[in-house]
C-alpha cells in the first residue's frame, strides 16, 4: 500500500469533507447491535456481564469474579518488572501534579453591588466510571489519565471498568496504574456491556453518575444511547492525529512522527498537512522504513490508516490554506512540527491537543508530560474540551443578600417580572413581601 497524497486544491467539496470523516460518523450499526446488550445488563445484571465477557472477550470469567481481589493487585505487582512499576509511577507523579493545578478553588465569593454577594462552589461529583479500553493492546496510560484527576477533584467513588483479557484477568499493568492513582475498585468489564453495568448497577458494578474514557465504536454507541441515564461526557473514540509540518521540518521526525496514533487500529485517522511539496515526497519515501521496524500487526494497521481517506498527506496551497483544514478537522492529536513552532500557534483554533517542536512527540504527551490524553475526538474539538479535573467536578453558584442589596434590586426584578407576565415573580419583590416582613418581626 502506499501513502495516500491529498492535493487540496484540486479536491472537490465532497473529496474534501469526506476526509473530515471519522469511524464514529459510522455509528448506526453499532446502535442497533448493542441494544441488546444494554437490555440483557439492565434485566440481568452480573449474570449477562459474565455471558458477555466470555463471549465477546473470551475470558472465564463468572458473575462472582467481576470484581478485583486485593490478591489480584499484589499479583499484577509482582508481575511487573520493577522498572515498569517506577515507570508507572513516573508518569502518575508527572500527571497528578498537572492536574492539582487545574483543580478550582472550593469556593469563590465577590461583592457585585453593595451587600450582593455572589459567587460559585465546587463540588466532587458522587460516583464516576472511568474507563480503559483493552483489545488491539494494554492501556495502563489510559488508566492513569482518567483515575488521577477522578482522585484530585475528590470523587467519593471512583471506579475503574477495563475489559478482561484470556486469562479473566484484568492486564497486571492497568492494575498497577489503578493502584498508583488511588483507585482499588476496579470491575472486569468492558465494550457496551461496562457503560451499562454503571448506567443501572448491579449486585458488583455500582451505578454511577458519569462514565468518561475512550474505547470502540461499541463503548461510543452505549454511550449514546443511555445518555438519558448517566453523563458520557467527552467524545472519545478512535484515535486521531495531525502532524502539521512546515518547510523546515526534519522529514525523518515527522514521518516517525506521523505513524504514531496510526498503529491503533484501521479505525484511526492520521494525516500530514503540509504546504511542502518537497517534504512530503521526502516523507512519503521515508514512511515504509518505519514500517519495517513495526511488527506486522501494527505496520498493517498504519498502511491501512494512512492508504485511505481517514490518512495520507494533505498538500496545501500554503499556510492558511493548511490552518484552515485543520481547523475543520479538529483533530484529537495535532503536532506541529517546525523550527518556530510557537509562530504557528495563534492560527490554530480547534484542536484538542497541540504539541509544539521537534522534541514533544505525541507518544511522550499519552504517556509522560501531564497534560491528560483522553481527548475530544470526531471533531469534537470543536466544542470540547480535554478531560480535566472539571469532569469530575460540578459548580453551584452562590448567592447572598443583605437588605441594602435587595432595596437595590428588587424594583428592577418587579419589573422584569411584570414584563415577562409572572405574577409570583413580581409579588415576591413588590408590596406583598414588604408586609410579609412586618407580619413576621
Amino acid at each position: 500500500m502506499s501513502i495516500a497524497l491529498h492535493n487540496l486544491s484540486a479536491l472537490s467539496d465532497a473529496d474534501r469533507a469526506e476526509l473530515l470523516l471519522r469511524a464514529d460518523d459510522a455509528l448506526d450499526p453499532f446502535l442497533e447491535a448493542v441494544r441488546p446488550i444494554i437490555a440483557a445488563v439492565e434485566a440481568e445484571g452480573d449474570t449477562a456481564l459474565a455471558r458477555f465477557a466470555q463471549q465477546f472477550d473470551k475470558a472465564p470469567v463468572e458473575a462472582d469474579q467481576l470484581a478485583a481481589t486485593p490478591a489480584d493487585f499484589d499479583a499484577a505487582f509482582d508481575a511487573l518488572d520493577p522498572a515498569l512499576v517506577d515507570t508507572l509511577g513516573y508518569s502518575a507523579d508527572n500527571i497528578r501534579r498537572y492536574h492539582e493545578q487545574q483543580k478550582p478553588q472550593p469556593m469563590w465569593m465577590t461583592e457585585i453591588r453593595p451587600g450582593v454577594m455572589v459567587g460559585e462552589r465546587h463540588t466532587p461529583i458522587d460516583s464516576v466510571a472511568c474507563y480503559a479500553p483493552r483489545g488491539k493492546g494494554c492501556f495502563p496510560s489510559v488508566t492513569l489519565m482518567t483515575c488521577i484527576p477522578a482522585v484530585v477533584a475528590g470523587v467519593p467513588t471512583p471506579v475503574l471498568l477495563s475489559p478482561p483479557g484470556p486469562d479473566g484477568g484484568i492486564d497486571a499493568g492497568t492494575l498497577v496504574a489503578a493502584k498508583l492513582a488511588g483507585v482499588e475498585q476496579v470491575y472486569k468489564v468492558g465494550g457496551a456491556q461496562a457503560v451499562a453495568a454503571v448506567a443501572y448497577g448491579t449486585d458488583t458494578v455500582p451505578r454511577c453518575r458519569k462514565i468518561l474514557g475512550p474505547g470502540s465504536p461499541w463503548l461510543v454507541a452505549a454511550k449514546r444511547l443511555l445518555a438519558g441515564r448517566i453523563d458520557a461526557g467527552l467524545p472519545a473514540g478512535p484515535s486521531e492525529v495531525i502532524v502539521m509540518a512546515d518547510p523546515s521540518a526534519n522529514p525523518d521526525i515527522t514521518a516517525l512522527d506521523l505513524l504514531i496514533e496510526s498503529e491503533h487500529g484501521p479505525d484511526s485517522s492520521a494525516f500530514l498537512v503540509t504546504w511542502s511539496a518537497e517534504l512530503a515526497a521526502a516523507v512519503q519515501a521515508k514512511v515504509p522504513d518505519y514500517w519495517a521496524h513495526m511488527s506486522d500487526t501494527l505496520s498493517g494497521y498504519s498502511r491501512e490508516v494512512l492508504s485511505g481517506t481517514r490518512g495520507g498527506i494533505v498538500l496545501a496551497d500554503g499556510p492558511e490554506d493548511a490552518y484552515a483544514f485543520i481547523n475543520d478537522y479538529a483533530p484529537e492529536h495535532l503536532q506541529v512540527l517546525s523550527k518556530t513552532p510557537w509562530e504557528h500557534l495563534a492560527h490554530i483554533r480547534n484542536a484538542s491537543e497541540i504539541l509544539l517542536g521537534e522534541h514533544a512527540p505525541g507518544c511522550i504527551a499519552n504517556y509522560m508530560m501531564g497534560p491528560n490524553c483522553v481527548l475530544p475526538t470526531g471533531g469534537g474539538a470543536h466544542t470540547w474540551s480535554p478531560l480535566n479535573v472539571g469532569d469530575f467536578m460540578k459548580s453551584q453558584s452562590i448567592g447572598h443578600m443583605t437588605e441594602t442589596g435587595y432595596r437595590e434590586m428588587a424594583p428592577h426584578t418587579e419589573r422584569f417580572a411584570r414584563y415577562e407576565g409572572f405574577d409570583a415573580h413580581a409579588n415576591a419583590v413588590g408590596v406583598l413581601r414588604d408586609e410579609a416582613h412586618k407580619s413576621g418581626s
